[in-house]
């Protein structure tokens, strides 16, 4: 199965208050877990507008990073946990598990609750 970047459905209604997690598909490689190195490729929508504000696919590389060890938003750090390698995730992440009222980078803006869908390429056990 050739895995493509996929297209982000846009839920409308109102942002969840806590982390939402929902498996695509289940992968069935290793199960990631903290204190794993993880290799996530990603797409990155706003849940307000649904337009996307990043994506791993359109670099063609997938983000490599420690998992559970604050590297990344804690949305992720929690939402990828559990993953098995081949499976695919969406996550929406709340501005408190994200960027917070500070957003990032001109793309995110404060409070802002992010969509993410996360498809795990690879996990280096920690």
């Amino acid at each position: 199965m050739s895995i493509e970047k996929p297209e982000v459905d846009f839920p409308g209604g109102e942002p969840p208050a806590d982390l939402e997690i929902k498996d695509i598909w289940e992968g069935d490689g290793e199960v990631a877990a903290a204190g794993d190195t993880v290799n996530v490729h990603y797409v990155g929508v706003s849940f307000d507008s649904g337009e996307e504000f990043d994506a791993s696919w359109n670099r063609g590389t997938p983000l490599e990073f420690p998992l559970g060890a604050g590297m990344v938003i804690q949305g992720w750090d929690r939402g990828v946990q559990g993953m098995k390698v081949g499976g695919r995730r969406q996550l929406i992440i709340p501005a408190h598990l994200a960027y917070g009222d500070r957003g990032a980078g001109g793309k995110i803006g404060p409070g802002e609750t992010l969509i993410f869908v996360c498809d795990l390429v690879g996990v280096k056990k920690g």
